[in-house]
């Protein structure tokens, strides 16, 4: 699959801010994930780490329901991280 448009440049992929939530569970990486989205500018890129299992479906659901692009997920070791581009409203 052809990566093209906003999402071909992996240098707009590089997160404005990064949110440690390992060692924490539901909910509160989906509250701190939600409280930073709130904070930042449209096209801004937060990072999301985290260890808790059900962030696997609880941070994509929350994206979802914002409104804003999970731009990648990927899993390193115990640990899950998702990149969030703030979609403007």
């Amino acid at each position: 699959m052809e990566v093209v448009g906003w999402m071909a440049d992996p240098r707009k992929r590089k997160p404005n801010r990064t949110l440690d939530c390992v060692g924490l569970y539901c909910p509160e990486p989906i509250f701190r994930a939600r409280l930073e989205l709130d904070q930042m500018e449209e096209d801004a890129i937060l990072e999301v780490i985290a260890d808790d299992p059900g962030a696997e479906e609880d941070i994509p659901r929350l994206v979802n329901k914002l409104g804003h692009q999970i731009l990648e997920v990927r899993k390193e070791g115990d640990k899950l991280v998702f990149l969030i581009r703030k979609v403007g409203r």
